[in-house]
């Protein structure tokens, strides 16, 4: 119980002495406040783009590999001429590889159209039509707010059924239930049998469900011309969870792509297998070459803090000399000292955290456009982190010089 109440009294006197020079505790927390400002608000920005980038690849699926003719991500030697020859995948392919893989949970194979869909004299422009085939819903997330997805049945039978997304049904059926109404897409009309969840406004508006329309893939080729030379589709597969990587999928596709394309062992390959990953990673290294900017930026605004609060502690020493002769001839501890001014050092520093951390909280109600900022609890704990190392690094030197003392040299000097 006496180490407690001496920790409390070291406390106590701590936040005696920042109260008795309140102008000089603001001034020298201003740098701290600057510095956690700058890392925390970089952090939260960040995380919060991050986030919202990642979320708008979430189309792609995870565990997902593509077979496409083009990578997914490039360089500035990317050979888009080569890729550009390649053929197309067919669904022949497609049926090759959903009876023939051995290491996938699903295959599924779908084709994609920005087009016109029409109800009444209501249109809505630059909607995204795929045709997808039953196993559809096996590879990727279909979330509906109403209605059902299609049966095997109207797949096959390539009847003229829709999922449509929520802006669409607002704008063809305004005040409308949508369900079981007819849309037109090219002139052919399609009854609408299930409406898409509402994702919401994005940073980036890539694929979204809310202005997508989505018909059975025999439905989508009356429309449109699918093969070489018209709308290139795509496999999709989904890999087992125990397959890390997904490399024994990548191993088992690469063997039956180049066997049922005919290649010959000298030729490479003449297809691209894409993962959401490769994305991901690419978005993540981006946004960690800014998290680093963040650190320097905010690292020498909190080297100024720590200089500034480390003077402060060697002038709150030399002030209090004679106070800590006192103290020693009393029968304080070297600790007690030490722990009073290092205390003290620290309050100054996490005054000046907890301020910063404030004011990026604030800043998070500010709507950025369809960015919403977040600050995760992860860089609230950071932020007070730095700046409790801040005050015991900045205060150890001038608390220590104090416990050391001679309590005879400390009240003379008085």
């Amino acid at each position: 119980m006496i180490y407690i109440k001496l920790i409390w009294e070291s406390v106590r006197f701590a936040m005696q002495a920042l109260k008795s020079n309140l102008t000089r505790t603001i001034l020298s927390l201003l740098g701290v406040t600057v510095g956690i400002f700058a890392i925390i608000a970089v952090f939260t920005l960040v995380d919060s783009l991050e986030q919202n980038i990642k979320s708008s690849f979430s189309f792609l699926g995870s565990n997902v590999v593509t077979v496409n003719r083009f990578q997914f991500v490039g360089g500035p030697d990317y050979p888009w001429w080569k890729y550009f020859r390649r053929p197309y995948n067919n669904f022949s392919e497609y049926t090759f590889l959903r009876d023939k893989l051995r290491n996938a949970e699903s295959v599924t194979f779908s084709a994609s159209a920005n087009t016109t869909v029409q109800a009444g004299s209501n249109s809505y422009k630059g909607t995204n039509l795929t045709g997808v085939v039953f196993t559809y819903k096996d590879v990727y997330d279909i979330p509906l707010e109403s209605g059902r997805f299609f049966t095997e049945l109207e797949i096959n039978a390539n009847r003229n059924v829709a999922l449509i997304g929520v802006k669409i049904a607002n704008t063809l059926f305004p005040g409308r239930d949508a369900i079981g109404k007819e849309i037109k897409i090219k002139g052919n009309k399609f009854v609408v049998i299930g409406l898409f969840e509402e994702e919401g406004e994005g940073l980036f508006e890539i694929a979204s469900k809310d202005e997508a329309v989505m018909i059975p893939y025999g439905s989508f080729t009356k429309l449109y011309y699918v093969g070489q030379n018209g709308i290139e589709p795509s496999i999709a597969i989904k890999g087992n969870e125990e397959d890390v990587g997904l490399i024994a999928l990548e191993n088992e596709l690469i063997g039956l792509l180049r066997a049922k394309r005919g290649l010959k062992p000298t030729q490479e390959d003449n297809f691209s297998l894409n993962k959401s990953e490769f994305i991901m990673n690419t978005i993540g290294s981006i946004f960690d070459v800014i998290s680093a900017a963040g650190w320097v930026i905010g690292g020498f605004s909190i080297l100024v803090g720590g200089f500034g609060i480390a003077n402060i502690m060697f002038v709150s020493v030399k002030e209090r000399t004679s106070i800590i002769g006192i103290q020693k001839s009393l029968g304080a501890k070297n600790y007690f000292i030490l722990f009073q001014f290092l205390f003290e050092a620290v309050f100054l520093s996490l005054i000046g955290g907890v301020a910063g951390i404030l004011i990026v909280y604030a800043i998070t109600f500010i709507q950025l456009g369809s960015l919403e900022l977040v600050m995760s609890l992860k860089n609230v704990v950071l932020g007070l982190g730095i700046s409790s190392a801040i005050g015991v690094v900045s205060g150890i030197v001038p608390a220590t010089l104090a416990a050391r003392l001679d309590p005879v040299e400390a009240i003379r000097v008085a």
